[in-house]
């Protein structure tokens, strides 16, 4: 059976995961995050709707919500776009850091390639003792390993490059 202590050590693990924990929850100072259980100052999402609607449906100042929910103007003004953009959605936090391989270029994969038709043979340390050879480049064998399925997966723009083997 599970209690409500483990409901409420719970939440916080799940609210970390989805990227959605607020890591300042004293910062809202809201009523009703203090005086209702539903609203939970550490769930960065239902802080920024309810913000919004503050401000939007209660006709609360922009200044008085914002500091209220611990954010500043800049970021109601942001969660306003996000959520007539994306919906609820759009309130949840984008994905932080790399988007993909940046290391690994179109030059350096184009290079790669080449020397893989040249020698299938080559393991993945072995191009990247080569990718470091010739562009002064530092990459780990398992980054190599997933840019060459990236390849030659079918349907990805990149496979269908003029010069690439789908296969």
């Amino acid at each position: 059976m599970i209690t409500k202590s483990d409901k409420s050590q719970d939440k916080p693990r799940q609210l970390r995961t989805s990227g959605t924990l607020n890591r300042k929850p004293e910062r809202v100072t809201d009523p009703l995050f203090s005086e209702q259980a539903f609203f939970d100052p550490r769930d960065l999402v239902q802080i920024k709707y309810e913000m919004l609607r503050r401000v939007l449906h209660d006709g609360h100042s922009i200044t008085e919500a914002a500091a209220a929910f611990g954010f500043s103007r800049p970021a109601f003004y942001k969660a306003k776009r996000a959520l007539q953009a994306c919906g609820l959605a759009g309130l949840v936090p984008a994905r932080t850091g790399p988007r993909g391989a940046h290391k690994l270029n179109d030059e350096v994969m184009a290079f790669v390639l080449a020397a893989k038709a040249h020698d299938s043979g080559l393991t993945s340390r072995d191009l990247v003792e080569r990718i470091a050879g010739q562009f002064g480049l530092t990459v780990h064998s398992r980054s190599v390993e997933r840019a060459l399925v990236r390849k030659k997966k079918p349907g990805s723009e990149r496979s269908r490059q003029p010069g690439v083997d789908n296969a």
